[in-house]
């Protein structure tokens, strides 16, 4: 199995990517990074982000394009179910090791909001890592169906256009080495 990585994806990068796809999210707010985990598709990586539960993904049942991060817990004998965050696998985008800086999970923040917001992630990731085949299938999954043209165009039109964002990747991450040896 692959080392699965929470990671932080560049501004830059998705700024560039935006230009190109406007699904995928602004990434300058420091209360709200682009937080994701990552998938090997086709020997490339890609990025699917995490997002906080919303009341409406109570009533939504996991999709091809979307996944619930539940964390099980006990309460008086009984086993509950919590909504911690969601993984958008229509929003999620191609990217190199330079693309992305990997979180520490075992990191303490200097606020208690902070602290909440690392041991939140670290949750996602023990979700994650206990489900990953399922939820890489679920990645490959979505990708092969949309470079085959084999989705409904409902979720089909919510998707990033990945082809064309691989592309991009490549043509990023080359200006960019052609900026630093100058």
């Amino acid at each position: 199995m692959n080392k699965i990585k929470i990671v932080i994806v560049n501004s830059n990068y998705c700024d560039y990517l935006r230009k190109f796809d406007n699904r995928i999210f602004d990434n300058h707010k420091k209360e709200r990074p682009y937080v994701g985990v990552l998938f090997n598709i086709n020997d490339i990586e890609y990025f699917a982000p995490l997002s906080s539960p919303k009341e409406k993904h109570k009533l939504m049942k996991n999709s091809i394009d979307f996944h619930k991060i539940e964390n099980v817990f006990s309460d008086y004998g009984i086993k509950q179910r919590q909504i911690i965050g969601v993984i958008n696998f229509n929003n999620m985008i191609p990217l190199k090791k330079q693309n992305y800086e990997v979180i520490n999970l075992t990191k303490k923040g200097k606020t208690l909001v902070e602290t909440k917001y690392y041991n939140l992630l670290f949750l996602d990731f023990l979700f994650i890592r206990a489900n990953y085949k399922i939820l890489q299938q679920k990645a490959y999954n979505i990708y092969n169906k949309y470079i085959n043209n084999k989705l409904s165009d409902k979720v089909y039109n919510r998707c990033c256009n990945f082809k064309l964002l691989e592309e991009k990747c490549i043509e990023y991450n080359s200006k960019e080495k052609v900026a630093l040896k100058s």
